[in-house]
């Protein structure tokens, strides 16, 4: 049972300040790591795994400092999201390499290229391998000393979905078996089906923590906001600014017109719509959320 601690953690490259200030506790489990591209969530990776010294704060594993402490090193295994990869190896060559590194042999890769269901394609180069295949043998080198931390950074990238499930079914074993697990994604529906417990980043700052339920409730309550372009504009401007589910409605002009919609009641809006659109004979020509974003779903976090 290992525990990640980040306490007070900054790191800045030049007077760009990609983490700040960030505390957050990551332990035994599977933990998503949410954030837009850009939010500082490969960072903080790297300063769990031991790549990157924080600026100013700590980040240590059950009390030690990680950054340039080799015991540490031993408990953690990193799936990094950059390419950067030895192309002219085959696949068993590549983690046989990583086992060797930690003072480990042959059996030890080959364990870890069964667990990852890589054994099929071991003896091909690396060259040849498309980017999901990559995505596993990455995850073969990370896991063949048995590591009792995984750190992924974006791990299900370039993966289709017969990869997909078999590394959420993979990481949801690992976290079961006591093993602390912290996978990093901009996709909330990744993080919504493999973890239950998230930390949220957004523009280097943490956002939110705590259980994935409470906070996507916290996502799902904020205002809606819906483009509509109908038949008749006006009249269905008229007919649902007079239920409580719609906070405002702007008319837009121009060629294409259309509503901005504010819907303060998402369930009940999307009931609505519909039916006030059939009792009045009005077409529906387009019905597109203007703020589904992950942008637009942290920000509100953030101000909530």
């Amino acid at each position: 049972m290992s525990t990640l601690t980040v306490d007070h953690a900054s790191r800045w490259f030049g007077n760009v300040v990609a983490v700040n200030d960030v505390t957050m506790t990551v332990g035994p489990g599977v933990t998503g790591l949410l954030g837009p591209n850009g939010a500082g969530k490969s960072t903080l990776i790297n300063m769990m795994g031991g790549f990157l010294s924080p600026s100013t704060g700590t980040v240590t594993l059950d009390g030690a400092a990680i950054w340039r402490n080799e015991s540490v090193y031993r408990q953690i295994g990193v799936v990094p999201e950059r390419e950067a990869m030895y192309d002219f190896l085959t696949g068993r060559e590549f983690v046989v390499a990583n086992a060797e590194l930690q003072g480990l042999g042959d059996a030890e890769a080959q364990r870890a290229l069964a667990t990852v269901e890589m054994e099929y394609a071991q003896d091909r180069k690396i060259s040849t391998y498309s980017k999901g295949m990559r995505q596993r043998v990455k995850m073969a080198s990370a896991l063949v000393h048995e590591p009792s931390v995984l750190l992924l950074d974006e791990p299900f990238n370039g993966m289709d979905p017969r990869q997909r499930m078999q590394l959420m079914d993979l990481l949801r074993r690992m976290g079961a078996d006591g093993r602390t697990v912290l996978f990093s994604s901009h996709i909330l529906e990744e993080v919504e089906q493999l973890a239950s417990h998230i930390e949220v980043i957004v523009a280097g700052r943490h956002a939110a923590s705590g259980d994935f339920r409470r906070i996507r409730r916290l996502m799902t309550d904020r205002p809606h906001r819906y483009l509509v372009r109908s038949s008749d504009d006006r009249a269905l401007a008229a007919a649902l600014i007079a239920d409580p589910s719609t906070a405002g409605i702007e008319v837009e002009h121009g060629a294409e017109g259309g509503l901005r919609i504010q819907a303060v009641d998402f369930g009940r809006f999307t009931e609505l719509l519909p039916k006030v659109a059939k009792e009045r004979g009005i077409r529906l020509l387009t019905v597109s959320p203007s703020d589904e974003s992950l942008e637009s779903v942290f920000s509100y976090l953030v101000a909530a």
